[in-house]
């Protein structure tokens, strides 16, 4: 979880004038949604147990492993090529992750949820799919670089987490400056040649994986907090 996409810096534009102003808008309330959903809660205000934090580490992996095997089969598409970059993946943080929280056998131990099997295939069916996949893209790694951040100080601190183990999915050193990387993201999306169709569908593919964001933190909350299903 990433407290999804980036929160705006200030308030929601009434009349946003680029494409990245736009989307934001447009998905503001669904980041909302998923921030205020119990589990994600728990785990914002560092009261998530650590087999709550491990759960979502595991259903992470799934979803990671879905994204980036479909980015690599659009690393050369027009137009959600320009957002593929190997230096963003996931999985190998998440497997170092998995490591420290599970042990060795850890692929032994995790299974994806429902929801997550959901999650997973829609993104797989986004290869097919180029703007769709952007708005996969947009919702999760923009999320891991801004909101993530957070996340990243809450868990070391409420687990007892030292030298960075158990928190690696958070950590992108191989980018540099992250609000320099926002920004570049932001006017890859401005610059994305889009007509207003495939523009409105990118838009209703980030509210949908937002849904799909919650429905993954419900399942977990089913689990490991009481009453925030």
């Amino acid at each position: 979880m990433s407290t999804a996409a980036e929160a705006p810096t200030t308030a929601v534009p009434d009349s946003p004038e680029s494409f990245s102003e736009r989307l934001r808008a447009a998905t503001w309330g669904d980041h909302q949604a998923a921030e205020d959903h119990g589990f994600a809660r728990a785990l914002l205000d560092g009261t998530l147990s650590l087999a709550g934090y491990t759960g979502m580490v595991a259903q992470h992996y799934f979803a990671y492993v879905a994204l980036e095997e479909t980015g690599r089969l659009l690393a050369d598409d027009p137009v959600a090529g320009g957002f593929h970059r190997p230096e963003l993946e996931r999985v190998p943080a998440l497997v170092r992750d998995l490591e420290h929280l599970l042990g060795a056998d850890w692929r032994e131990r995790i299974s994806p949820s429902p929801a997550t099997r959901t999650y997973a295939a829609r993104i797989e069916q986004m290869a097919d799919h180029p703007e769709g996949f952007v708005a996969h893209h947009y919702t999760r790694y923009m999320g891991d670089v801004s909101g993530g951040q957070f996340i990243r100080r809450v868990a070391a601190r409420a687990y007892g987490f030292t030298d960075g183990a158990g928190t690696a999915f958070y950590v992108f050193d191989g980018l540099g400056s992250l609000p320099r990387f926002r920004a570049g993201y932001r006017e890859r999306l401005d610059s994305l040649d889009l007509d207003e169709t495939a523009a409105a569908r990118l838009v209703a593919e980030t509210r949908l994986a937002y849904q799909l964001n919650t429905e993954v933190f419900a399942d977990l909350g089913r689990t490991y907090v009481p009453g925030a299903a």
